[in-house]
């Protein structure tokens, strides 16, 4: 036995008001989470913010509706104005009477209530990342007197943006005053740069669109859906180490490539392309490279000298305590493009709320004594799976499909990252249900958390034979399981997952 144990369903993780993950300790939850199981839903304290809707930003919005005299009508709230006009145009094709609202410090849409049009709402403002804070949120229900007092909690007593800025400028090699540019969200900061390379490039005619790998969900969703016409502009190839075939995509349509958007490594199956070879390409072809060092982070990569941009999610280590969401993003300043991109990223932009960077600014110091940590840990637990019997694959940053090209970038040969993604022989739901370890979405706190990954991320692909071939050709087991390292040594998390396996 070790000191770890599971959590209980739907308690947030961390235990806070404004925690981002959220306990699904079987896989009974985790499809009942999916598929909105009223005896899952319904003992769910909350849920990764961009997903489930804070129950503060419900109440904010009634209360809202209320004072603005909207009775029967639903409103989103968004995290600036200019979201809350992006969103209205988004929806006014299908839904003309969708309105943009304010009240006191609150913007929105407000639309008469209609479940389709709030759907595709909250689909909007998830790919974008622009929705409310929750701390925002907070502020507003305690102005109107309907909590009595905000969360207690540690936060920084100075100018938070230059701390954060700071610290993302040291972990990329950046200016933080020219180069680094923060977001309300990781997601945000996705959709920013992209658009601010897609207006740039398409003034140039240069309308098409590469996407390297399996890159998290909503990344994709920005390409398959922002891009002029997805149905000609975006281009998806799955393997990131066959270079020729992408030298035969640039080729054939290199005068039309405006961007190339990769992850290093991918998520989940944590492969590493040869990133210099990629901005060699696109250099040669004068296509953007759009870079996400996220998972490994950049305090582990140097991957800036090889982009034009690199997205961050603040979300993950830099808030190690899991309860901040934010984003950044850094121009290269060798890039052809940093002027431009320097002018047109920061009105893109959503930027994070006061009290949010506050709260990263309060623990962000702690990110490198837990990196350093998880460093120590990974390779440990990683061959510790790569021997057990009941374990059919493991897949890290050493694993040898990636371990050189991902060496290239390291900072230091110990810098191998947190994350690690297995597959079983035996069935899924009797492993996860066992494991005695936090399960829930997200990754990068001080605690290590467990994940079915393609069933959060991709629940309708893993939910249908088209979609299990769909994943299949993309070479993603279903029943891949996510594994964030936290700060818990070796010695618990390897009894607490051989338990499970035996």
């Amino acid at each position: 036995m070790t000191a770890l144990a599971p959590i209980p369903l739907g308690r947030r993780i961390p235990d806070s008001v404004h925690g981002v993950s959220c306990s699904l300790p079987t896989m009974r939850a985790v499809i009942g989470y999916e598929t909105g199981d009223p005896g899952v839903v319904l003992h769910l304290h909350g849920g990764y913010p961009r997903f489930v809707q804070h129950p503060y930003l419900r109440r904010a919005a009634e209360h809202a509706a209320r004072a603005l005299g909207l009775e029967g009508h639903q409103i989103w709230l968004t995290s600036s104005p200019r979201a809350a006009a992006a969103l209205r145009a988004w929806l006014a094709p299908s839904q003309p009477r969708v309105r943009e609202v304010a009240h006191e410090t609150l913007h929105g849409v407000a639309f008469p209530a209609n479940p389709d049009t709030f759907a595709r709402a909250k689909t909007f403002l998830q790919h974008t990342g622009t929705l409310l804070s929750s701390r925002e949120a907070e502020d507003y229900l305690c102005r109107a007197g309907l909590l009595a007092g905000r969360q207690k909690e540690t936060l920084f007593d100075g100018c938070a943006p230059a701390r954060v800025k700071a610290h993302v400028g040291r972990a990329f090699g950046a200016d933080p005053g020219t180069d680094v540019f923060l977001a309300n969200s990781g997601m945000n900061a996705v959709h920013a740069a992209f658009s601010a390379a897609d207006t740039v490039q398409r003034a140039r005619g240069r309308t098409r669109w590469v996407q390297l790998g399996w890159l998290y969900l909503d990344t994709i969703a920005i390409l398959q859906k922002f891009t002029q016409e997805p149905a000609r502009d975006y281009h998806f190839q799955s393997d990131v180490f066959d270079l020729r075939a992408l030298g035969r995509l640039f080729a054939r349509h290199g005068g039309e490539i405006a961007g190339l958007i990769t992850e290093v490594p991918t998520n989940p199956l944590i492969q590493t392309p040869d990133l210099a070879a990629l901005g060699a390409l696109c250099r040669a072809h004068d296509a953007m490279l759009i870079v996400d060092p996220t998972l490994a982070t950049p305090l582990n990569l140097d991957v800036l000298p090889h982009a034009d941009l690199a997205v961050n999610s603040l979300t993950k280590f830099a808030a190690c305590e899991g309860d901040v969401i934010a984003g950044a993003v850094i121009v290269n300043p060798a890039s052809p493009w940093a002027e431009t991109l320097r002018r047109e990223v920061p009105g893109r932009l959503d930027p994070p709320y006061p009290r949010d960077l506050a709260r990263l600014a309060a623990q962000i110091a702690g990110c490198p004594a837990l990196i350093e940590q998880l460093n120590r840990t990974t390779p440990a637990v990683a061959e510790f799976l790569e021997k057990h019997p009941r374990v059919r694959e493991v897949y890290w940053s050493q694993h040898p499909d990636s371990r050189a090209n991902y060496q290239k970038l390291a900072r230091s040969p110990e810098a191998v990252g947190g994350m690690i993604s297995f597959t079983i022989d035996g069935p899924l739901e009797t492993f996860y249900d066992r494991v005695r370890l936090p399960k829930g979405a997200s990754f990068g706190m001080n605690n290590s958390l467990l994940s079915p990954f393609i069933y959060l991320a991709h629940y309708d692909l893993v939910a249908s034979a088209a979609g299990r071939e769909t994943l299949r050709r993309a070479g993603l087991p279903p029943e891949l399981l996510r594994l964030s390292i936290g700060a818990e040594p070796a010695d618990a998390l390897i009894p607490t997952l051989a338990e499970a396996l035996e």
